[in-house]
């Protein structure tokens, strides 16, 4: 089993940054990707972010030029730097791992809200 665990979300207001963390703990090996989704009320989870193994990201378009993420591996973080904040970012934020192959396994965190409001 992987573990997941979000954190730093909260209140913040419009054109404000947020940077969230995802703490990766259990059965870390052969993870394959990481990212970030996110779900609004009454809207489908949809991607924000992936990072691979190997570093390569892919961003919604919403979010290109404004969220970054990254991930330290000796740590077991995976982050996402938000910046420019909009109304619409408002969700709750869910951490994600993968592991590709025979063994193919996605793990999910249990989320942080961050709301964007004035």
């Amino acid at each position: 089993q992987v573990q997941l665990v979000e954190s730093g979300g909260g209140l913040v207001h419009p054109g404000n940054s947020l940077r969230l963390s995802c703490a990766v703990s259990g059965s870390t090996f052969s993870i394959n990707a990481m990212g970030w989704y996110r779900q609004a009320p009454g809207k489908q989870r949809e991607l924000v972010a992936t990072i691979t193994s190997g570093g390569s990201t892919n961003y919604a378009d919403p979010v290109k030029g404004r969220f970054t993420i990254s991930r330290d591996n000796a740590e077991n973080t995976v982050y996402l730097q938000m910046n420019s904040l909009k109304r619409e970012d408002t969700a709750v934020y869910y951490c994600n791992a993968q592991r590709w192959g025979y063994y193919a396994m996605e793990y999910w965190g249990k989320g942080t809200l961050v709301t964007v409001s004035s």
